[in-house]
């Protein structure tokens, strides 16, 4: 398992988002060493990448979406679907993968990228207006959600550096079964999972734990 390419990505104008018309979206591999670091709080923090674009602090950014990794076996499938060349960092993830099963990963797994970059799973990527408009696709939403491999958002636990070529490692996975892709589900299109994700604790992505309390306290009402 490694590291394909380091995405890093500035900000350009884009008419699908009203975060002062910008979007970071627009990631491009990178050669040498980029730091990552804990950016800080939802909403006055960007990426945990240094040098890379997050406009909308919104719905972007902060800890518990510092990074967003995608698999470049997903990219590839994507592509025979498409018939369209992707590149590495065109769904906007910051890490292309190889050898990750990225939405076999469990809320809380860690991996040690490079020598000292830990980083933590905290959910799923949901599609928004930006990336349907970056893609350019008929239907885009709809068709990533029924595929339902998006990718990964992670926090920082230790900071380091890292580059192309680096190996990923999983060195822990917790004692439960929810995945990326039981979450991204129980977010999108089977909401009465939500509950389900709760097993995952407090690792889970704070916006997704929320929703998940919330659907849960109302069944139980």
């Amino acid at each position: 398992m490694k590291l394909l390419t380091v995405n890093l990505g500035r900000p350009s104008p884009s008419e699908h988002t009203d975060a002062g018309g910008g979007t970071g979206i627009d990631k491009r591999p990178v050669d040498g060493p980029v730091a990552v670091t804990a950016p800080g709080p939802h909403g006055t923090a960007g990426s945990g990448l240094a040098g890379d674009a997050v406009v909308d602090l919104r719905h972007h950014g902060g800890d518990d979406q510092a990074v967003y990794a995608y698999a470049r076996e997903d990219l590839d499938a994507w592509q025979r679907e498409l018939d369209r060349e992707l590149p590495n960092g065109c769904f906007g993830e910051n890490l292309t993968t190889l050898g990750v099963d990225v939405t076999g990963a469990l809320i809380g797994e860690r991996w040690r990228v490079g020598p000292r970059l830990l980083l933590e799973v905290t959910g799923p990527r949901t599609p928004c207006r930006t990336f349907h408009g970056w893609i350019g696709e008929h239907g885009w939403i709809k068709r990533f959600t029924r595929a339902a491999v998006p990718g990964a958002y992670l926090r920082v636990i230790e900071a380091g550096e890292i580059r192309a070529g680096d190996a990923v490692e999983v060195v822990r996975r917790p004692d439960h079964e929810v995945t990326v892709g039981l979450a991204f589900r129980a977010l999108t299109t089977s909401r009465e999972l939500l509950p389900r994700l709760l097993a995952a604790g407090e690792a889970l992505h704070g916006e997704a734990r929320r929703k998940a309390l919330k659907y849960a306290a109302r069944q139980d009402g």
